[in-house]
């Protein structure tokens, strides 16, 4: 049997439809990769699979008694928690059975009531098929898979960063043993050493696992089946993520062929009912109106715009661009030793390093957003910046991406921010939903758009990639490319940072033990 069965699933937001009469199946022991584009509808499944939304039609079915694990990277956390007691939390209930076992002994000792040892024992049994006395090596083993042992076990939960955030969350789901794992986007906040790890355990995993990733190369190592969401539907394949890609590209080949025959067809129907519906063949003409209102129409094999990405340059009157002198970057202590580089006019830098080392908090002391605990970063006085930030943070996330850019540049005409926003890839339709409604990868483009939308002669991108599908990255990676002036990329992914930087600074080479 199955352990988890989705039947005739429909799901629409305003006038899209994300998929309509959509089932399958997760069996026993499936690692499936779901897989899309931006905004096709891969989160909201997981979301209806897990409850927190409802669908318009369909029924979710988990087997009986099974234990689901979410990767929920906005969950609330206790305030005051250090790392340890938040990772130690994922065992609560065997605590708590571990207390009852003490107390029970403590009372057998003074009362010799059996049943209380009877039930002792039992308590006692249940701990150790759950190897409960191996409970501390787990931990510091899943916290050094994933590079928190390097923050500490003191470490309070509400310093971290918002990477770190993430997997500690992770590693509290992963600690907590589910039988089923979802996982929305892992790869975002994790280093390639991590990554690794990540991989691993999967694939010693014997449980369920669903994972949304556009890390392909990752999903190609963890998966056996994969759902893809595009056209309107989830179509499950069997095999690894190329496999799967292969007869995807059959079938889309099929789709369009079979779209543009239907195409003439109804084309050369409507010709000929315009023609002939007030003549001598307007009965023919009406019957093929009926037979036009029976037939049950192809899909165009895709809806969704491709990006295209052109950031305006403003001509640079200087050969130097930055100067960074010994610049020690953290909040209330350093997280870095003092850096120092200098680019000039042009050069293209990446910082790369473990997350949660610093990067984001070395370019947000560059750009003097914080400042810095020493040293300083001087830009050339002709240097016109442009950031951006990773964090998909609004103002008014119930606005519109139109209403957003119409605010923030209110003297573009309304017609000027659809175009805009169409390049970057967000359709009419999306252009017109709140923006909390919209998918990670469409915030991201929408806040690509607003960057092109003021020149600038140097680009300052913090993991611009997170959230986007591959197509999107290519168009991103070939417009940074394009540009003549300066840009500093942080970025995690080497199949998108590789072959068109000028230099590259490991940030991690730098880190302070403890680093945020």
């Amino acid at each position: 049997m199955a352990i988890l069965d989705v039947k005739n699933l429909s799901m629409s937001f305003a006038d899209k439809q994300l998929y309509q009469a959509a089932s399958f199946q997760l069996e026993r022991g499936e690692h499936m990769g779901i897989v899309g584009e931006n905004g096709a509808g891969k989160s909201t499944l997981i979301k209806i699979l897990i409850g927190q939304l409802l669908a318009v039609e369909g029924t979710i079915t988990w087997q009986k008694n099974t234990k689901i694990g979410y990767l929920d990277q906005y969950v609330e956390i206790p305030a005051g928690m250090t790392l340890i007691q938040y990772l130690r939390s994922a065992f609560a209930e065997l605590d708590a059975k571990n207390e009852l076992m003490g107390q029970l002994y403590t009372e057998y000792a003074t009362d010799l009531d059996d049943k209380k040892l009877a039930r002792a024992g039992q308590l006692q049994a249940e701990l150790d098929a759950k190897n409960y006395y191996e409970l501390d090596t787990r931990i510091e083993q899943v916290m050094t898979g994933l590079g928190l042992d390097a923050l500490g076990n003191d470490h309070m939960v509400s310093e971290m960063s918002g990477g770190q955030r993430s997997k500690v969350i992770l590693a509290k789901m992963l600690l907590e043993d589910p039988d089923v794992i979802l996982l929305d986007e892992p790869t975002n906040y994790l280093d390639t050493a991590h990554i690794d790890w990540l991989i691993s355990y999967l694939n010693e995993y014997p449980g369920a696992a669903m994972v949304i990733s556009h890390d392909y190369d990752f999903l190609e190592q963890v998966t056996n089946t994969i759902c893809d969401v595009a056209f309107g539907k989830i179509t499950k394949y069997r095999g690894s993520f190329q496999q799967a890609m292969r007869q995807k590209r059959e079938r889309q080949e099929q789709q369009a062929r079979e779209y543009a025959k239907q195409q003439e067809v109804i084309d050369r129907a409507e010709r000929f009912i315009r023609k002939n519906k007030a003549g001598s063949k307007s009965t023919m003409a009406k019957s093929r109106e009926k037979m036009l209102a029976r037939m049950e129409r192809i899909d165009p094999p895709s809806d969704n715009l491709p990006a295209h990405f052109e950031f305006p340059y403003v001509a640079s009157a200087s050969a130097n661009a930055l100067k960074v002198s010994e610049l020690s970057a953290g909040y209330t202590h350093p997280l870095l030793n003092p850096v120092s580089f200098t680019l000039s006019s042009g050069e293209k830098l990446r910082l790369k390093g473990f997350n949660g080392v610093g990067k984001s908090t070395l370019i947000k002391s560059i750009l003097g957003v914080i400042p810095s605990l020493g040293g300083e970063a001087k830009f050339s006085p002709s240097v016109v910046v442009n950031y951006f930030d990773q964090d998909l943070i609004w103002d008014d996330p119930s606005l519109t991406p139109l209403q957003t850019i119409q605010n923030a540049f209110p003297t573009l005409l309304p017609k000027t921010i659809r175009q805009r926003l169409a390049r970057a890839g967000i359709n009419a339709a999306n252009t017109m939903k709140p923006l909390n409604l919209l998918s990670g990868g469409e915030q991201t483009k929408v806040k690509l758009a607003m960057l092109e939308l003021t020149p600038a002669n140097f680009l300052v991108m913090d993991e611009p990639t997170n959230h986007l599908d591959e197509p999107t990255k290519e168009a991103l990676k070939t417009a940074l490319t394009k540009f003549p002036g300066n840009v500093i990329v942080v970025s995690h992914e080497a199949s998108f940072a590789d072959g068109w930087f000028d230099k590259e600074l490991d940030v991690e080479k730098l880190s302070l033990k403890g680093g945020n």
